[in-house]
Protein backbone atom coordinates (compact mmCIF):
# COMPACT_ATOMS: atom_id res chain seq x y z
CA UNK A 1 0.00 0.00 0.00
CA UNK A 2 1.61 3.32 -1.01
CA UNK A 3 1.94 5.31 2.37
CA UNK A 4 1.40 8.45 0.16
CA UNK A 5 -2.18 7.26 -0.39
CA UNK A 6 -3.20 6.78 3.72
CA UNK A 7 -1.43 9.70 4.69
CA UNK A 8 -4.23 12.40 3.65
CA UNK A 9 -6.87 10.45 5.09
CA UNK A 10 -5.06 10.37 8.31
CA UNK A 11 -4.04 13.43 9.16
CA UNK A 12 -8.02 14.41 7.96
CA UNK A 13 -9.22 12.46 10.76
CA UNK A 14 -6.85 12.61 13.12
CA UNK A 15 -7.29 16.90 12.77
CA UNK A 16 -11.32 16.37 12.94
CA UNK A 17 -10.95 14.13 16.15
CA UNK A 18 -8.19 16.81 17.47
CA UNK A 19 -9.51 20.02 16.04
CA UNK A 20 -11.84 20.99 19.12
CA UNK A 21 -8.76 20.63 21.31
CA UNK A 22 -6.05 22.79 19.03
CA UNK A 23 -8.78 25.21 18.00
CA UNK A 24 -7.80 28.83 19.25
CA UNK A 25 -10.82 30.33 19.84
CA UNK A 26 -14.10 29.62 21.19
CA UNK A 27 -16.78 28.77 18.23
CA UNK A 28 -18.62 31.60 19.94
CA UNK A 29 -16.12 33.85 20.42
CA UNK A 30 -16.24 37.82 18.48
CA UNK A 31 -12.31 38.48 17.52
CA UNK A 32 -13.07 41.22 14.96
CA UNK A 33 -15.23 42.61 12.78
CA UNK A 34 -17.27 40.65 10.28
CA UNK A 35 -15.74 38.97 7.44
CA UNK A 36 -12.37 40.41 8.09
CA UNK A 37 -9.20 39.51 6.50
CA UNK A 38 -6.95 36.76 7.08
CA UNK A 39 -4.08 38.50 9.79
CA UNK A 40 -2.60 37.72 13.12
CA UNK A 41 -4.57 35.49 15.62
CA UNK A 42 -7.16 34.48 12.13
CA UNK A 43 -5.16 33.15 9.67
CA UNK A 44 -8.43 32.48 7.45
CA UNK A 45 -9.67 35.56 8.69
CA UNK A 46 -13.38 35.89 10.54
CA UNK A 47 -16.71 35.36 9.42
CA UNK A 48 -20.01 36.56 9.31
CA UNK A 49 -20.09 37.34 13.00
CA UNK A 50 -16.92 38.20 13.99
CA UNK A 51 -16.12 34.51 14.43
CA UNK A 52 -12.55 32.91 13.72
CA UNK A 53 -12.64 31.00 10.51
CA UNK A 54 -10.22 28.76 11.34
CA UNK A 55 -11.26 27.32 15.03
CA UNK A 56 -14.78 27.10 12.91
CA UNK A 57 -13.15 24.82 10.71
CA UNK A 58 -11.28 22.69 13.85
CA UNK A 59 -14.69 22.38 15.27
CA UNK A 60 -16.77 21.29 12.84
CA UNK A 61 -15.38 18.33 11.08
CA UNK A 62 -15.15 15.64 13.73
CA UNK A 63 -19.79 15.20 13.93
CA UNK A 64 -19.90 15.08 10.24
CA UNK A 65 -17.26 12.51 9.66
CA UNK A 66 -18.71 10.74 12.18
CA UNK A 67 -21.92 10.23 11.11
CA UNK A 68 -20.80 10.03 7.62
CA UNK A 69 -18.86 7.04 8.47
CA UNK A 70 -21.38 5.33 10.51
CA UNK A 71 -23.92 5.34 7.15
CA UNK A 72 -21.32 4.11 5.09
CA UNK A 73 -20.08 1.12 7.41
CA UNK A 74 -24.12 -0.08 8.12
CA UNK A 75 -24.89 0.80 3.87
CA UNK A 76 -22.02 -1.09 3.02
CA UNK A 77 -21.83 -4.25 5.63
CA UNK A 78 -25.56 -4.55 5.05
CA UNK A 79 -25.09 -4.34 0.76
CA UNK A 80 -22.34 -7.13 0.93
CA UNK A 81 -24.72 -9.35 2.80
CA UNK A 82 -28.05 -8.52 0.93
CA UNK A 83 -25.60 -9.15 -2.43
CA UNK A 84 -24.34 -12.53 -1.54
CA UNK A 85 -27.54 -13.58 -0.48
CA UNK A 86 -28.81 -12.47 -3.79
CA UNK A 87 -26.25 -14.23 -5.97
CA UNK A 88 -27.00 -17.69 -3.87
CA UNK A 89 -30.79 -16.85 -4.03
CA UNK A 90 -31.90 -15.54 -7.14
CA UNK A 91 -35.91 -14.99 -6.65
CA UNK A 92 -34.13 -12.46 -3.88
CA UNK A 93 -31.79 -11.00 -6.60
CA UNK A 94 -34.69 -9.44 -8.69
CA UNK A 95 -36.27 -8.33 -5.66
CA UNK A 96 -33.03 -5.88 -4.68
CA UNK A 97 -32.65 -5.18 -8.57
CA UNK A 98 -36.21 -3.75 -8.37
CA UNK A 99 -35.44 -2.08 -4.89
CA UNK A 100 -32.29 -0.51 -6.49
CA UNK A 101 -34.20 0.84 -9.53
CA UNK A 102 -36.60 2.99 -7.07
CA UNK A 103 -33.60 3.84 -4.98
CA UNK A 104 -31.97 5.26 -7.90
CA UNK A 105 -34.53 7.05 -9.89
CA UNK A 106 -35.76 8.59 -6.54
CA UNK A 107 -33.08 11.30 -4.80
CA UNK A 108 -32.04 10.20 -1.39
CA UNK A 109 -32.24 13.98 -0.31
CA UNK A 110 -36.06 13.69 -1.60
CA UNK A 111 -36.36 10.99 0.78
CA UNK A 112 -34.40 12.96 3.66
CA UNK A 113 -36.54 15.96 3.29
CA UNK A 114 -40.12 14.12 3.48
CA UNK A 115 -39.11 12.37 6.32
CA UNK A 116 -37.06 15.01 8.27
CA UNK A 117 -39.71 17.75 7.39
CA UNK A 118 -42.48 15.84 8.25
CA UNK A 119 -40.78 14.15 11.53
CA UNK A 120 -38.89 16.43 12.87
CA UNK A 121 -38.26 14.55 16.33
CA UNK A 122 -36.60 11.60 13.77
CA UNK A 123 -33.56 13.55 14.31
CA UNK A 124 -30.04 12.26 13.33
CA UNK A 125 -31.43 8.65 14.04
CA UNK A 126 -33.98 9.19 10.93
CA UNK A 127 -31.10 10.30 8.78
CA UNK A 128 -29.33 7.63 9.23
CA UNK A 129 -32.11 5.70 8.83
CA UNK A 130 -33.11 7.52 5.23
CA UNK A 131 -29.67 7.38 4.02
CA UNK A 132 -29.94 3.09 4.66
CA UNK A 133 -33.08 3.17 2.87
CA UNK A 134 -31.99 4.74 -0.46
CA UNK A 135 -28.30 3.17 -0.22
CA UNK A 136 -28.91 0.03 0.92
CA UNK A 137 -30.55 -1.53 -2.04
CA UNK A 138 -27.83 0.11 -5.00
CA UNK A 139 -24.88 -1.27 -2.62
CA UNK A 140 -26.62 -4.46 -2.48
CA UNK A 141 -26.78 -4.70 -6.40
CA UNK A 142 -23.40 -4.12 -6.60
CA UNK A 143 -22.44 -6.51 -4.66
CA UNK A 144 -25.11 -8.86 -6.40
CA UNK A 145 -23.04 -8.46 -9.46
CA UNK A 146 -19.77 -8.73 -8.30
CA UNK A 147 -21.37 -12.06 -5.80
CA UNK A 148 -22.30 -14.03 -8.81
CA UNK A 149 -19.17 -15.13 -10.29
CA UNK A 150 -18.28 -16.04 -7.21
CA UNK A 151 -21.63 -18.24 -6.49
CA UNK A 152 -20.87 -20.04 -9.14
CA UNK A 153 -17.48 -21.26 -8.38
CA UNK A 154 -16.40 -25.06 -7.89
CA UNK A 155 -15.69 -24.84 -4.33
CA UNK A 156 -19.21 -22.67 -3.48
CA UNK A 157 -20.97 -25.89 -5.61
CA UNK A 158 -19.70 -28.24 -3.58
CA UNK A 159 -20.01 -26.23 -0.35
CA UNK A 160 -24.05 -26.35 -1.08
CA UNK A 161 -23.59 -29.86 -1.95
CA UNK A 162 -22.41 -31.04 1.14
CA UNK A 163 -25.68 -29.07 2.55
CA UNK A 164 -23.54 -25.79 3.81
CA UNK A 165 -25.84 -23.45 5.82
CA UNK A 166 -26.61 -20.33 3.90
CA UNK A 167 -25.38 -18.20 6.62
CA UNK A 168 -21.74 -20.38 6.20
CA UNK A 169 -22.10 -19.58 2.09
CA UNK A 170 -22.42 -16.23 2.33
CA UNK A 171 -19.96 -15.16 5.26
CA UNK A 172 -17.37 -18.24 4.84
CA UNK A 173 -17.42 -18.80 1.14
CA UNK A 174 -18.58 -15.64 -0.67
CA UNK A 175 -17.93 -12.40 1.11
CA UNK A 176 -14.25 -13.10 1.88
CA UNK A 177 -14.10 -13.36 -2.22
CA UNK A 178 -15.05 -9.49 -1.87
CA UNK A 179 -12.53 -7.45 -0.13
CA UNK A 180 -11.59 -5.69 -2.87
CA UNK A 181 -15.57 -4.66 -4.08
CA UNK A 182 -16.04 -3.81 -0.08
CA UNK A 183 -13.23 -1.59 0.52
CA UNK A 184 -14.30 0.30 -3.11
CA UNK A 185 -18.11 0.61 -1.93
CA UNK A 186 -16.89 1.33 1.40
CA UNK A 187 -15.22 4.17 0.09
CA UNK A 188 -17.71 5.11 -2.67
CA UNK A 189 -20.60 5.59 0.34
CA UNK A 190 -18.47 7.47 2.84
CA UNK A 191 -18.42 10.39 -0.14
CA UNK A 192 -21.94 9.94 -0.65
CA UNK A 193 -22.60 9.92 2.72
CA UNK A 194 -20.25 13.12 3.54
CA UNK A 195 -22.32 15.24 0.90
CA UNK A 196 -25.87 13.73 2.06
CA UNK A 197 -25.25 14.78 5.51
CA UNK A 198 -23.92 18.18 4.58
CA UNK A 199 -26.43 18.80 2.16
CA UNK A 200 -29.04 18.12 5.23
CA UNK A 201 -26.91 20.54 7.43
CA UNK A 202 -27.13 23.02 4.48
CA UNK A 203 -30.57 22.98 4.01
CA UNK A 204 -31.04 23.08 7.75
CA UNK A 205 -33.35 20.31 8.56
CA UNK A 206 -33.76 18.89 11.92
CA UNK A 207 -30.89 16.29 11.71
CA UNK A 208 -28.05 19.10 11.43
CA UNK A 209 -25.11 18.38 13.33
CA UNK A 210 -25.11 21.51 15.38
CA UNK A 211 -23.85 25.63 14.28
CA UNK A 212 -20.33 25.00 13.89
CA UNK A 213 -20.25 22.45 10.86
CA UNK A 214 -18.34 22.80 7.12
CA UNK A 215 -21.57 22.62 5.74
CA UNK A 216 -23.35 25.43 8.12
CA UNK A 217 -20.54 27.87 7.22
CA UNK A 218 -20.43 27.52 3.28
CA UNK A 219 -23.86 28.57 3.68
CA UNK A 220 -23.43 31.48 6.51
CA UNK A 221 -20.96 32.88 5.15
CA UNK A 222 -22.00 32.95 1.07
CA UNK A 223 -22.87 36.39 1.24
CA UNK A 224 -19.26 37.23 2.27
CA UNK A 225 -17.19 35.37 -0.24
CA UNK A 226 -16.29 38.64 -1.64
CA UNK A 227 -14.63 40.24 1.68
CA UNK A 228 -13.41 36.90 3.10
CA UNK A 229 -13.16 33.69 0.50
CA UNK A 230 -11.84 31.58 3.34
CA UNK A 231 -15.32 31.73 4.89
CA UNK A 232 -16.67 29.84 2.59
CA UNK A 233 -13.61 27.78 0.93
CA UNK A 234 -11.96 26.68 3.66
CA UNK A 235 -14.95 24.37 4.91
CA UNK A 236 -15.95 23.74 0.59
CA UNK A 237 -11.97 22.44 0.60
CA UNK A 238 -12.47 20.58 4.13
CA UNK A 239 -15.38 18.68 2.69
CA UNK A 240 -13.76 18.10 -0.34
CA UNK A 241 -10.55 16.94 0.87
CA UNK A 242 -11.85 14.62 3.14
CA UNK A 243 -14.34 12.28 1.20
CA UNK A 244 -11.56 12.39 -1.73
CA UNK A 245 -8.96 11.12 0.64
CA UNK A 246 -11.03 8.84 2.47
CA UNK A 247 -12.46 7.71 -0.33
CA UNK A 248 -8.53 6.79 -2.13
CA UNK A 249 -7.70 5.36 1.03
CA UNK A 250 -10.28 2.45 1.54
CA UNK A 251 -9.74 1.76 -2.52
CA UNK A 252 -5.90 1.30 -1.73
CA UNK A 253 -6.15 -0.85 1.76
CA UNK A 254 -8.48 -2.72 -0.66
CA UNK A 255 -6.22 -4.13 -2.80
CA UNK A 256 -3.66 -4.45 -0.73
CA UNK A 257 -5.89 -6.64 1.34
CA UNK A 258 -6.68 -8.50 -1.90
Amino acid sequence: MNALTVLPALVVVLLAAAGPALAPHRTDEPIGMPFADPGPGAPLGTDRLGHDVLSGLLHGGWGLLLLAAVIAVFTTLLGAVLGAIAALRPALGRFIEGSADFAILVPAILGILLVLTSWPAAGIAGLLVVALLFGVPYCARVFAAAAAGVAATGYVEVARASGETLQHLVFAEVLPNLREVFAAQLGLRFVAAVYLVSTASFLQLPATLGATNWAVMVRDNGSGIVLNPWAVLAPGLAIAVIAVSVNLAAGAFGRVRS
